[in-house]
């Protein structure tokens, strides 16, 4: 039996300490979403640009690259011990840049996923290109995949449709960066902001279900689950960052906080729009409890 780092008292956020190839293979629960954002492994020494100021591009040593062989083989690795807790009509979405996307679609497909769509995240603040040598880097992939070849997945086109103006919404998002309020409790270095995961969680899982993040740093999916009504496991071998996943979903336990933050959530129409369709939204039946 695991031991959670961190059970919320609502008993829809879990946070487990160590690493994801060593903890996944040790609970049977089965997953109806994953979201995955894996070492990118550009921590190369090299420098970029932040608030006018030239800063470090490395991250920590869990995103330094050993070689193409490395990163394929700690894909692999992954990609399988997840691929075995997923349901079998689960979908994956896995964020990248061009120092890993390549792998990663690769053993998708070497692992019999099937790829649905590549998300283009168009940022609208992106960093100055610091050496002048090449087009600025405005945009991260994030490929979406179902667990099965035949077995059909959830998605919820409607209202997708309805975020983009009654027009299907196409594999291109402009969505902002992480705002100044989702980092009250400090920030990790590669932070997603809940406008990407609130989009992508609404898109693809229905209420309740349980969606797994294998590499949550500060738990932009967990907050974004539990402010959508889903439930949580998330995964970290650093300490400090699960403290921070923690304080945050603390944080969103009082309802005032968490209301004010769906208002504050970017990619809606209206401040009100995601509140709304949260009380609308059909129930669905889910296990109530993780098995860990």
């Amino acid at each position: 039996m695991l031991n959670p780092f961190f059970k919320s008292t609502d008993k829809n956020f879990y946070l487990l300490h160590g690493d994801t190839n060593d903890l996944l293979p040790q609970f049977e629960h089965k997953f109806d979403m994953v979201f995955a954002d894996p070492p990118y492994f550009l921590s190369n020494n090299g420098l970029s640009l932040q608030s006018g100021k030239i800063v470090s591009v490395n991250k920590g040593k869990w995103d330094k690259s050993e070689g193409f062989e490395f990163i394929n083989n700690f894909n692999r690795k992954w990609l399988s011990l997840v691929r075995d807790k997923m349901k079998n009509n689960a979908t994956i979405w896995i964020s990248g840049t061009l120092h890993n996307i390549f792998s990663i679609g690769q053993i998708l497909t070497e692992l019999d996923f099937k790829i649905l769509n590549v998300i283009t995240w168009e940022k609208n603040n992106p960093p100055p290109n610091f050496s002048c040598r090449f087009f600025t880097h405005s945009t991260e992939q994030i490929i979406w995949a179902r667990k099965m070849e035949k077995i059909p997945h959830y998605f919820n086109y409607e209202l997708m449709k309805q975020l983009n103006d009654n027009k299907q919404m196409k594999d291109v998002w402009k969505l902002p960066a992480i705002a100044t309020w989702e980092k009250s409790c400090r920030k990790h270095p590669t932070q997603k902001p809940l406008a990407v995961l609130t989009r992508l969680i609404l898109a693809s899982s229905k209420p309740n279900a349980w969606i797994l993040d294998p590499f949550t740093g500060s738990s932009t999916t967990g907050i974004a689950a539990n402010l959508a009504n889903r439930r949580f496991l998330g995964i970290d071998k650093e300490v400090e960052y699960l403290e921070i996943s923690k304080n945050r979903k603390l944080e969103i336990e009082n309802q005032t906080t968490a209301s004010l933050y769906r208002q504050k959530i970017g990619g809606f129409i209206s401040k009100k729009q995601l509140e709304l369709f949260l009380v609308e939204e059909p129930q669905a039946e889910y296990s109530k409890e993780l098995n860990i």
